[in-house]
């Protein structure tokens, strides 16, 4: 691998992006495992999962391996795609194609954002941090300090969420110096500031009228792409710590 070398991030300013092509810069054979120069796969973090997928590429011949990539990570700027064991990898300098299980992807993108509404609707009401959170493709769960929780409040959430969704916010990206970013508390949702400081710009994403925070990882363009969202369960975990489970419409299709 060349010295100094990162992984462009094409995830980051293109949540839609399917398939791209990109240089392999190693391969490490023995942990099933190759970084690459530039990637579509989120590698996985604040809660979101990895993406997973394909890879192909041209290795003379007939032959087109098509092997399948089943977890990511980010490693020292770096992103390494885990193979499935058994499978094939290519040489480092090759050229080759990803290519992401889009449906799987896709769900994931409007999960987080659901929960970005959660968020959005939780720091309007009561003003108050998230203490913890985790997602799989159509549902997931947020903690937040509120002094109590009830089935009553979760339903009167889900309300006010799927009219958030009705209202089709758009959903954007933007790129913010850190120094403007760490100026606003409110950009920061955590009750501890996770984000490393030399993470600089930081990446912000604004449901535009109703949230806006610092995050890493991939949405939809709009709310409405969400669909309908359910709170399947409100828990107390303790004192000022308190859980909110949703999932989704599983009738939304998938954008084309």
């Amino acid at each position: 691998m060349r010295p100094g070398s990162q992984t462009e991030l094409l995830f980051a300013t293109d949540a839609y992006l399917r398939r791209f092509e990109s240089e392999v810069l190693a391969v490490n054979a023995e942990a099933s495992r190759v970084a690459l120069a530039r990637t579509g796969f989120y590698p996985g973090g604040g809660g979101q999962p990895a993406d997973t997928g394909v890879l192909r590429w041209d290795a003379g011949g007939n032959e087109t391996p098509s092997v399948e990539v089943v977890g990511a990570r980010r490693e020292q700027g770096v992103v390494w795609h885990r193979l499935a064991d058994g499978e094939p990898c290519p040489e480092p300098g090759m050229l080759l194609e990803g290519q992401l299980d889009w449906e799987r992807r896709h769900l994931l993108m409007r999960t987080h954002t659901a929960l970005h509404i959660l968020c959005g609707v939780i720091w309007q009401q009561f003003g108050v941090a998230v203490t913890g959170g985790n997602m799989e493709p159509g549902k997931g769960r947020l903690d937040f300090s509120l002094d109590a929780i009830s089935v009553e409040l979760g339903q009167q959430i889900e309300s006010r969420m799927n009219a958030e969704v009705a209202r089709a916010r758009s959903v954007v990206v933007e790129f913010l110096d850190r120094s403007e970013a760490d100026a606003d508390p409110a950009l920061i949702r955590t009750q501890a500031n996770l984000i490393p400081a030399a993470i600089d710009p930081l990446r912000i994403i604004d449901i535009v009228g109703l949230d806006k925070q610092a995050d890493g990882g991939t949405h939809v363009a709009s709310t409405a792409e969400v669909g309908g969202i359910r709170v399947v369960k409100t828990e107390s975990k303790g004192r000022d710590n308190k859980r909110i489970r949703i999932a989704l419409d599983d009738r939304q299709s998938v954008r084309e």
